[in-house]
This record gives structure tokens, sequence and C-alpha cells, in this order.
């Protein structure tokens, strides 16, 4: 019971922690993209990868973004690792879908990719491809330093509260925000169901 109340304690500190400026930004970013018709890719990898499905479905359903997950596409993504590598399927991924400066790309990650640690680094690669084109970089990520972090327009950073769950309260995190994202009035376009 002890670990039960430590860990819920923890999830409480990280929501009174969170930077409330950044969330807003993200809020008025993301309005000005669905104005302007441009497209959300969201990128992440593991569980993270995960969030980006649900992501995706809650912001073309519920705040009418064109939003798209590369790591939905299974036969593309493992084609691409088998032919050209794992590092590469984000940056041809947005290359193939004509990535414009009008468009979005939102990274979910613990560690936000790391090239000098080889973590990650087809998010590197992917950031890396989003400024070359002009594209706004939003990230939600665990830990301060990474690639996401230090090169993203925006970045919410989870607030550490314990070293050994920087990665499940970072992910779950994730989910917490993108939900906050879609149902705030500037957003929401339709209405949940319950």
């Amino acid at each position: 019971m002890e670990f039960v109340k430590n860990y819920l304690n923890e999830v409480r500190k990280i929501a009174e922690s969170l930077d409330l400026i950044v969330i807003d930004q993200m809020i008025e970013k993301l309005k000005d993209l669905r104005s302007r018709k441009g497209r959300l890719f969201i990128l992440g990898v593991g569980g993270s990868a995960g969030n980006a499905t649900h992501a995706v479905n809650d912001f073309r359903k519920l705040a009418h973004i064109d939003s798209y997950a590369p790591t939905d596409n299974v036969a593309e993504i493992t084609a691409r690792t088998n032919d050209e590598g794992w590092e590469t399927v984000f940056d041809s991924y947005l290359e193939i879908s004509n990535l414009k400066k009008e468009d979005c790309i939102l990274v979910l990650s613990v560690g936000g990719g790391d090239f000098n640690k080889r973590v990650s680094v087809n998010l590197c690669r992917g950031i890396e491809y989003a400024k070359s084109r002009g594209a706004l970089i939003l990230a939600i990520v665990g830990k301060t330093g990474g690639y996401a972090h230090k090169f993203g327009d925006l970045c919410l950073v989870i607030p550490e509260v314990n070293k050994d769950h920087i990665t499940p309260h970072s992910e779950a995190f994730q989910a917490i925000i993108w939900h906050l994202l879609v149902s705030d009035p500037r957003l929401k376009a339709s209405q949940v169901k319950w």
C-alpha cells in the first residue's frame, strides 16, 4: 500500500508543477495550426508510439486537426527499417508527406532523443527535417537536455519527482496533456460521448 500512496503522491506533485504557460502556448499554436489548415504529425517510439496513435484520434475527432502518426503504418515503418534503417523512419515519412512550414510535429518522448548517445535518433532526424522545412516543433518530454528539448520550438518537460519513475510518469502525462489540449474550449470542436 505504501508504494501506491507514494506513486499517486508523485502524480499529484507533477500535476501541481506543470508549466501552465507552456501548455497555454501549445493550445494557441495548435489553434493557429488548425486555422491555417496545417497538419499535425505526432512522433513517438515505444510507449510514446502507442500514445501517438491515441492522440491522432483525439486531435482529428475532437479538435478537427488533420493528424498523423508515422508509426501507425506498420508496413511502411518496417519496410523503411528493413531497407534504410530505423533511424530514417520519421524524416523519410515527413519528406514523403511533403511537410510544409504550415505543418507541425509533436514529439512524444521520455528522453527526447540524443544523437551522441544513439538513443531515439529517428526522433532527432525527424526534428532536424521539420526544422529544415520551417515546420513548428512541439514536444512533451520527461527530461531536459534531449534533442527535442534543445531544438523544439515549444517543449513541455514533465517534472521529475522520482528518478525511478521518469518513464511511467512521462508517458502517463503525455496522455493527460494531449487530453487537456483537445478538451480546451479553444481547440475542442466536437463533443465527446461521455
